[in-house]
């Protein structure tokens, strides 16, 4: 077997804004594996400034891992323990080399029968007229479920542009999610989730920034809105501390990455102590291209979640892998009438 990586540019089709920042570009990895006449590809997809493996030494664990590839899959992803996006990115691509084809990861109704997942709607950060844009978008395109970000505007344009959705439709017509990202202080964050929780919204994602445990324990406890985290559970690794946080803090919910938490090993992981405390959870794809997005996708499926998941980012980017992947009427679909265009995919392999 042998194995080489290459490095990709996303570009966005237009610049998207988080509390982090503006995003115009995302540098993704990709870990391609050759064995006789198969191929394997995964996604090493780490986001700058938000996962625990941007560090300077990238690279080099990636030439690492093509180096040991003999070592297998599962005495890599624990060498790799500190290095979750490639983590990600061995998983998907040993599943990818024994598939049927190098994008079929995962057999089921999703990749066989078109049937779909329900997905979130992303509203961006942006300014006023643009986040109002995007809302009537989402609606316009059938979604049921909406996901804003908030935090990088004034908080009352945001209380206003929710209130704006809710005035329109009904709980039970259009669920409402905000992403704070860290946004609000432990001092404001109860006050906000207040007014917020009376616009009857589902979920608020990381109130206050990770690592102030005390603080989002007394938010969880007493919140007027139910709380997931999502930031909180990066940079995670034993299994041992994983189950002492979510035992501490109790929150409502958490969000998994697999890009961010170890692939689909560190996912259920999480998964199965949430299960343990009742604690809800979903799955977000974390701005992969669509083959990264396309692993996520068909091993979503076989989890069984209920909830709308968050995985429609593959329509952000100019420069994507066209794919079957599919969003209609706020569902994500794998069209089995399409096919993945192979030329981009094709310079990649070679």
């Amino acid at each position: 077997m042998k194995a080489y990586y290459k490095k990709y540019t996303l570009d966005f089709k237009r610049p998207s804004g988080t509390s982090r920042g503006v995003l115009t570009q995302k540098e993704t990895w990709f870990l391609i594996l050759v064995e006789g006449d198969r191929l394997g590809i995964g996604e090493c997809g780490r986001l700058k400034g938000l996962s625990i493996d941007d560090r300077p030494e990238y690279e080099e664990t990636l030439k690492w891992t093509c180096d040991n590839i003999q070592l297998g899959k599962e005495v890599l992803w624990d060498r790799l323990m500190k290095f979750p996006s490639i983590q990600f990115g061995v998983e998907q691509a040993f599943r990818s080399l024994k598939a049927n084809t190098p994008f079929e990861l995962f057999p089921s109704g999703f990749l066989e029968k078109e049937v779909p997942i329900t997905i979130n709607g992303l509203v961006w950060m942006g300014d006023e007229d643009f986040m109002l844009e995007q809302i009537r978008q989402k609606l316009g395109q059938g979604f049921h479920c909406i996901k804003m970000k908030i935090g990088a505007i004034d908080f009352e344009t945001e209380i206003a542009l929710l209130q704006s959705i809710r005035e329109k439709y009904a709980a039970d017509q259009i669920e409402l999610r905000v992403d704070a990202n860290g946004a609000f202080t432990p001092a404001e964050a109860f006050i906000k989730l207040q007014r917020l929780s009376k616009l009857k919204l589902h979920s608020i994602e990381q109130p206050i920034k990770p690592g102030q445990l005390d603080e989002m324990k007394q938010l969880c406890a007493s919140t007027p809105l139910p709380i997931a985290l999502d930031e909180e559970l990066i940079g995670i690794f034993d299994v041992t501390k994983k189950e002492r946080l979510l035992r501490t803090v109790k929150p409502q919910f958490i969000i998994l990455k697999p890009s961010l938490v170890g692939g689909y090993k560190g996912s259920m992981q999480w998964i199965e102590l949430a299960r343990k405390y009742d604690i809800g959870w979903w799955i977000t794809s974390a701005l992969e291209s669509n083959i990264g997005l396309n692993a996520i996708a068909q091993w979503t499926f076989t989890l069984g979640n209920k909830k709308p998941q968050g995985l429609g980012t593959g329509s952000l980017y100019t420069n994507n892998f066209e794919s079957p992947l599919s969003v209609e009427n706020g569902k994500l679909y794998y069209r089995t009438n399409k096919k993945w265009k192979t030329n981009l995919i094709q310079d990649l392999c070679t």
